[in-house]
C-alpha cells in the first residue's frame, strides 16, 4: 500500500524550549518522509524526550514549529496515522482485558469504534501478535505478564493500527534478543509493505542497525544527520557493541560533525 501523504510525515523547523533558564532544545530541525527508518539518538539529558513531546502535541515549542502530516500536531484529526509507543509504560494490574483485546485495541482509532471487527482488523491484530512473539498468550491477562511482555503487547498494539508514522521511545529495554529480531522484522513490514516512517528513539540499534536510512544525533541541537554509514566512518558501530553508541554520543564535540544537520 502506497502512503497516503505527498510531503513529509513529520517536520520541525528552528524548534527551541526551556525549563526556566535551562535550555532543552536550540533550533531543532529535522523531517521525515513516508517510508523511511530513522533512529534518533543522543546521550541522557539531550533533549529526546522534551522533542518527543513537542511532536506529540503535549508541549508547545517556544520557538519554531511542528507539523505532523501538514498540520500541527493537536490538529490532526484522523489519530491512527501516528502511533505511539512511550518509554517503560506500565498497563493497570488490575485491567480486566486479554492481551488480544488490548492489541485490538489499536484498531479502533481506524475502523471506527461503531463497527464491528472485520477479517483486516483481525489479521492485522494477528500479525502484530507474531511480530513481537505473543500469539501463544494471545488469551492472557495483561496484568499477569511481567513488565517486558507488556511492553512487546503495546507494541503490537501500535503496529495492529498499521500507522503513516510510527514513534517508538526505548521500544525494546528489557526485551530479549528473539524478540528485538522479531520486533526489527515487523518495523521492515511497515516499512515495506505499508509505507509508513519509524522514527525510533534507542541506544540499543544492534536489531535494526542494517535497516537504517538515516541517523539524527540530538544535544540539544541536531548535532549529526545523515546515513549510518557516515557514523561508522567516525568509528561509531551502532549496537555491535551495546555500551559503544552511548559511550560516543557522550564525548560528541559539534566540530566532529560539521556536515551534520
Amino acid at each position: 500500500m502506497s502512503p497516503t501523504t505527498a510531503g513529509p510525515v513529520l517536520s520541525a523547523e528552528g524548534v527551541s524550549f526551556a525549563f526556566g533558564t535551562q535550555s532543552v532544545l536550540e533550533q531543532v530541525g529535522l523531517q521525515l518522509a513516508p517510508g523511511e527508518f530513522t533512529a534518533l539518538v543522543g546521550p541522557n539529558g539531550a533533549g529526546k524526550s522534551t522533542l518527543l513531546r513537542i511532536v506529540l502535541g503535549l508541549l508547545t515549542p517556544q520557538a519554531g514549529r511542528v507539523q505532523l502530516f501538514g498540520v500541527p500536531p493537536r490538529r490532526l484529526r484522523d489519530r491512527w496515522r501516528l502511533g505511539y509507543v512511550p518509554q517503560r509504560p506500565r498497563l493497570a494490574p488490575d485491567l480486566p482485558a486479554t492481551v488480544e483485546e488490548v492489541v485490538g485495541a489499536g484498531r479502533l482509532a481506524k475502523q471506527g469504534w461503531w463497527r464491528r471487527s472485520r477479517p483486516a482488523d483481525r489479521a492485522a491484530v494477528g500479525h502484530a501478535l507474531e511480530s513481537v512473539a505473543l500469539d501463544e498468550l494471545r488469551d492472557a491477562r495483561v496484568g499477569e505478564l511481567s513488565g517486558g511482555q507488556q511492553q512487546r503487547v503495546l507494541i503490537a498494539k501500535a503496529l495492529a493500527s498499521e500507522p503513516e508514522l510510527l514513534i517508538l521511545d526505548e521500544p525494546t529495554a528489557g526485551v530479549d534478543a528473539q524478540s528485538q529480531r522479531l520486533f526489527r522484522d515487523s518495523l521492515v513490514h511497515l516499512l515495506r509493505e505499508h509505507g509508513a516512517a519509524v522514527l525510533l528513539v534507542s541506544h540499543e540499534l544492534g536489531a535494526v542497525a542494517d535497516d537504517l536510512d538515516r541517523v539524527i544525533v540530538l544535544r540539544r541541537q541536531v548535532l549529526f544527520d545523515g546515513k549510518p554509514s557516515d557514523l561508522a566512518d567516525t568509528g561509531v558501530s551502532l549496537g555491535v557493541h551495546p555500551d559503544d553508541l552511548p559511550r560516543w554520543l557522550e564525548e560528541l564535540r559539534p566540530d566532529l560533525t560539521e556536515n551534520g544537520g
